[in-house]
């Protein structure tokens, strides 16, 4: 049997990461992966979504060039954005296939099943280590009364766009990757309606910024329905007849569509990886328990990533797959950090640190600060002003507590909020830092001040 210091199950941005920084701390390091590097996130997961998104919002901005004097006529070739889209992802898990070899990491291919503590089993052969880390990933919930299938997609199945475009999309899920995929498929040509559970879009974030996304989509032609649930379909000759009930109860309707996307959320990818053998325990909705080294309850076996624990981001996976492999060489490191959130819609929404209503519930004394991307130049000359920054903070010590935003290239601006919620910034850090003018990133220098009152460019009231 071979053995190593560490064996990785997985190669997605959590695994990859962690047998990348266990083999530069000197560590000998097997990854193992049952179907492409990368994972979920490089090859159906975040970047095809991402470049599908960028080639809808270029169509967009063609097609709305006119108001300010370019006219243009797009044609859409689906095979050959399925092409480049493609060509994307090669590029991104082959430089990752190089990244791991250049660090001498070995890597396998086959599916990984524990047989022990810290042994696994791969085609057959066994192999062994001082220590493991469970990076393997998560899969799309499917929904009761819609299987996955041929008229209900999961978000993977969605990516296909070369396949075709169908005339009507119901979108069930308002989520990033329902978000995302619905206003790609409006933008591409469908007519998209898109239904939430909850209250608002993005139950789990910000309503205030949350309801400015759902009405610049709304304005896009995305038919949005909040507290709305889909309990079923049927076939027939015309298309899906989809039935559809208020979420509180009442009296329900019909839609006809010609596919479904299913976009409900996700679950870990666990089964038949032989938890039980090795005595990994998980809780009650399958994530494997982790403490904050990032270790299961066997001493030695960590996980990481969407089998973990939510949140499902690609970026809390790379955290935790370096912290995991530290701790696996020996040093002792914990996971204790800001986590942002992205859905990169146009405009995009952003989010980092706590909500009013966590901040209230943590006992704080809550103020906001707001500013309104209608007074930003730059969000002007981009076309973009819809939108807003706010400023979560506590008014008895100054502390900045978190930061939502609402508009173009929020996903970039939310990097500068995370580093001031690590270093413990107050407000007034944000409104004494010198910021470019013109620029996005203005606006949280002015949504900072207006905090205080001293905002320049809107009135303080």
């Amino acid at each position: 049997m071979k053995t190593y210091d560490l064996i990785v199950i997985g190669t997605g941005p959590g695994g990859y990461h962690a047998a990348i920084r266990a083999a530069q701390l000197g560590l000998k390091v097997l990854a193992v992966e049952a179907g492409e590097v990368g994972g979920v996130c490089l090859n159906v997961g975040c970047i095809p979504t991402k470049a599908l998104l960028h080639a809808a919002e270029t169509l967009h901005h063609l097609k709305v060039a006119e108001g300010f004097g370019l006219k243009a006529k797009p044609e859409l070739d689906l095979k050959k954005l399925g092409g480049w889209r493609d060509q994307v992802v090669k590029k991104l898990t082959g430089g990752v296939g190089t990244l791991l070899k250049g660090n001498g990491v070995e890597l396998l291919r086959g599916f990984a099943r524990l047989v022990g503590p810290k042994e696994v089993e791969v085609g057959g052969e066994r192999y062994g280590a001082k220590s493991l880390i469970l990076a393997t990933g998560s899969e799309p919930l499917e929904l009761k009364g819609f299987p996955f299938g041929e008229d209900v997609w999961d978000s993977t199945r969605a990516l296909k766009v070369e396949e075709g475009l169908p005339k009507r999309l119901l979108v069930i899920g308002g989520g990033a990757v329902g978000l995302e995929l619905g206003q790609v498929y409006r933008r591409l040509g469908a007519e998209v309606t898109l239904i939430e559970y909850m209250p608002e879009i993005l139950p789990q974030g910000d309503p205030e910024t949350a309801a400015l996304l759902r009405r610049a989509l709304e304005k896009e032609g995305i038919r949005v329905r909040t507290k709305t649930k889909a309990v079923g379909y049927e076939k027939k000759k015309d298309g899906l007849h989809v039935r559809l009930e208020p979420a509180e109860g009442g009296e329900g309707e019909e839609v006809v569509v010609d596919k479904v996307l299913v976009a409900v959320g996700r679950k870990p990818r666990t089964e038949g990886l032989g938890l039980e053998k090795a005595g990994v325990k998980v809780d009650e909705r399958g994530f494997i328990r982790v403490n904050a080294r990032m270790e299961t309850s066997v001493p030695g076996v960590y996980a990481i990533g969407d089998a973990a624990r939510p949140p499902l981001l690609a970026h809390k996976a790379m955290r935790e797959g370096l912290i995991a492999a530290e701790n696996a060489a020996g040093k002792d490191s914990a996971f204790d950090y800001q986590v942002p959130s992205v859905v990169y819609t146009s405009p995009e929404w952003a989010g980092v640190g706590l909500t009013e209503e966590e901040a209230k519930r943590a006992g704080y004394r809550v103020k906001v600060g707001k500013f309104p991307l209608a007074a930003s130049g730059r969000a002007l000359t981009l076309g973009g002003a819809e939108g807003m920054v706010k400023v979560v903070g506590d008014e008895e010590t100054d502390l900045l507590l978190g930061v939502f935003i609402v508009g173009p290239q929020a996903g970039e601006l939310i990097a500068e909020a995370a580093l001031a919620l690590e270093m413990g910034a107050t407000l007034t850090d944000l409104a004494l830092t010198v910021h470019p003018h013109p620029t996005l990133s203005e606006s949280l220098m002015e949504a900072a001040e207006a905090f205080h009152k001293q905002a320049i460019h809107i009135l303080n009231r």
